[in-house]
């Protein structure tokens, strides 16, 4: 049985145009990455978390159950990302619908370059893709699940109004 890979496509680039920031600072790095970090942690998840601007990593942090394994999986799905400017996994889908490589479509290596979920475009309004916000450490479609929901919790909680 064939995977369904243009509604997962179509699924992510939803994902992709709505999970956008109006703006991005220092502390909003530090403040989303504590925030995947706390999750994970929460749930026992053994992720390495990184947020990276503009060539310049913002946060980094690995949780138990991680190694430097991890971190080599983060650059190679960053270059993806950076690239295409596409989540790595959407990526990796529009490569399995094409029933090609990496290699074949791109000419670029797999050794550099990993088109698996758990990048996901730093993407801010009027500016584009600036960035990647990822995570390594579990099975791509739920590193991808894990860093999207973990944005869009992010992005709503700077939407509700203060209590004051």
């Amino acid at each position: 049985m064939a995977e369904d890979y243009a509604a997962t496509i179509e699924q992510i680039r939803k994902q992709e145009e709505e999970l956008v920031f109006d703006s991005f600072t220092y502390d909003d790095a530090f403040a989303l990455g504590c925030l995947l970090y706390v999750r994970a942690k929460e749930k026992n998840l053994p992720l390495t978390v990184d947020i990276t601007r503009n060539g310049q990593q913002l946060f980094h942090a690995a949780l138990p159950g991680t190694s430097p394994d991890n971190d080599q999986w983060i650059i190679r799905k960053n270059r993806v990302v950076s690239r295409m400017h596409k989540s790595s996994f959407q990526v990796g889908c529009i490569l399995k619908e094409k029933g090609q490589s990496i290699e074949e479509q791109f000419l670029i290596s797999s050794f550099e370059y990993a088109a698996h979920g758990g990048a996901f475009p730093l993407t801010v309004k009027d500016c584009g893709v600036i960035g990647t916000i990822s995570v390594s450490g579990l099975p791509q479609e739920c590193d991808h699940r894990f860093v999207t929901d973990v944005i869009a919790e992010y992005l709503n909680s700077k939407k509700a109004p203060s209590v004051r």
